[in-house]
């Protein structure tokens, strides 16, 4: 999988960064604890397409119960009703969604197509609503969940398109991606030992209105999420001209596009990668005022063969812990997950999920 492998959990949150210095890791740790703590302020509706299956039932429990979300299941509602009992879970933890209670249905179909943005009409997507998975979104479409949460029974394909048909993407932004969050010991960022990484999960090798995209998001992404006022650095292997070829006329490209659609962002580059988070080596590298050299804390990869490879580096390497992947580029928050994902994993990415749609609402 090229997926950016994730152990997002607030047991492994907690625990101690490995060969970490003290205070790097009550930096990381108390960033992931603002995280939970978001999310147990504003708990949001994750609705769950895959509710029967048995780890995403203890993930959407266990996340419900502690508080930091309210799990919506989706589904057929006696047999999920059933199998909660059966596993020991309260059921009064969750919302049963039924996708055979026409009553409902038909509301959800109404308000859908009343919407500006989509695109079907109400056969094609009662037709689809068959399917929990698009049911799940189109309550979403509607504002009756806030998040889906899918992945183990779909594939990322799936997933990713059925967002994009129902939830659709933002304005000014071609294609769907993700960021990731590696927590590297012995890094003395600008963050301190986080750093924002994408895309290193979906876009395989993207063009440069694509890279662009990616940048930007991933910009929108980091506020959302951790608050940061994001320095994102566009990187490959030549810094300012120091190098030619078609990936680095694609990366300037991309910068320049980027910079025109949000001139409010930091995005520089092109950078690389030691001139873009080490002050040292910009200060030698980059002959000119830069709000991102040095000190960027988002790293925007050319293309997916160096964000896959980059990340497994920063891992075995750099004994890194690694947070994602985080879709990005749907008009709201979209989570699809490794198939093989341990409950653990899941937990975290379904609290992550959350806080990032929180955190949306207040921007539009």
């Amino acid at each position: 999988s090229t997926l950016l492998a994730s152990s997002a959990a607030s047991d492994v949150y907690k625990r101690q960064i490995q060969d970490n210095s003290n205070s790097m890791e009550e930096n990381s740790m108390n960033v992931l604890e603002q995280i939970y703590a978001k999310a147990k302020e504003n708990p949001q509706k994750v609705a769950f397409p895959e509710a029967s299956n048995e780890k995403m039932m203890q993930a959407a429990y266990e996340t419900g119960k502690e508080g930091y979300i309210i799990p919506v299941l989706v589904g057929e509602a006696e047999k999920l009703k059933e199998l909660a009992e059966e596993r020991g879970y309260d059921p009064s933890v969750f919302s049963f969604v039924d996708i055979h209670d026409e009553t409902y249905t038909n509301d959800v179909i109404r308000r859908y197509v009343e919407l500006p943005d989509t695109i079907f009409k109400e056969k094609a997507i009662g037709r689809r609503m068959q399917d929990p998975l698009y049911y799940a979104m189109a309550m979403q479409k509607v504002g009756d969940a806030d998040v889906t949460f899918a992945g183990i029974d779909n594939t990322t394909g799936d997933v990713l398109l059925a967002g994009q048909m129902i939830i659709g993407m933002k304005p000014g932004i071609s294609t769907i991606s993700s960021i990731g969050l590696a927590d590297i010991p012995g890094y003395e960022g600008s963050e301190g030992s986080l750093l924002a990484v994408g895309d290193s999960a979906v876009c395989t090798n993207p063009d440069a209105e694509q890279l662009a995209s990616i940048a930007i998001s991933a910009c929108d992404t980091v506020q959302e999420l951790l608050g940061w006022e994001p320095r994102c650095a566009m990187v490959c292997y030549s810094t300012l001209g120091s190098g030619q070829g078609e990936l680095i006329d694609k990366v300037t490209e991309a910068l320049k596009i980027a910079n025109e659609l949000r001139p409010e962002l930091a995005i520089d580059g092109e950078f690389q990668l030691d001139a873009a988070i080490v002050p040292a080596v910009a200060e030698k590298k980059v002959k000119r005022e830069s709000k991102v050299a040095g000190k960027a804390n988002i790293l925007i990869w050319p293309d997916l063969n160096v964000g896959n490879t980059a990340v497994k580096l920063i891992q075995q390497f750099g004994h890194a812990n690694a947070y994602g992947p985080m879709l990005q580029g749907f008009n709201s928050i979209v989570c699809d997950c490794s198939r093989g994902a341990p409950v653990s994993e899941i937990k975290g990415n379904v609290v992550i999920s959350a806080v990032r749609a929180a955190e949306s609402k207040k921007r539009v």
